[in-house]
């Protein structure tokens, strides 16, 4: 079982970080070798979940990504992605069409 949160609301270690981002540790691991934002402070591994979603937000390029949170708001996060996906969507097909 992973151990709690430090008072600075970092991620300690591998397992908490591929918890925070749903994805085995081997993903975690693989992601920050190629670029995602963890810092290593002796043996240990940590990262800051602002950052993490900041860097999931560069990655999907320019998808609207958010990580939910015990605190997250999951409707009003729905509600902002089906914006995008409508939006996006459109202009997309319109696109397809023109061609």
């Amino acid at each position: 079982m992973p151990k709690p949160k430090e008072e600075s609301g970092l991620l300690m270690g591998w397992q908490q970080i591929a918890e925070f981002l749903g994805q085995p540790i081997s993903v975690a691991q693989r992601w920050a070798k190629s670029g995602m934002p963890v810092t290593h402070e002796r043996r240990r591994v940590q990262a800051s979940p602002e950052e993490l979603n900041r860097w999931l937000g560069r990655e999907s390029a320019g998808e609207p990504v958010q990580i939910a949170t015990e605190t997250t708001d999951l409707s009003s996060e729905l509600k902002r992605g089906l914006s995008y996906v409508r939006k996006h969507g459109r202009s997309q097909r319109a696109k397809k069409k023109a061609a």
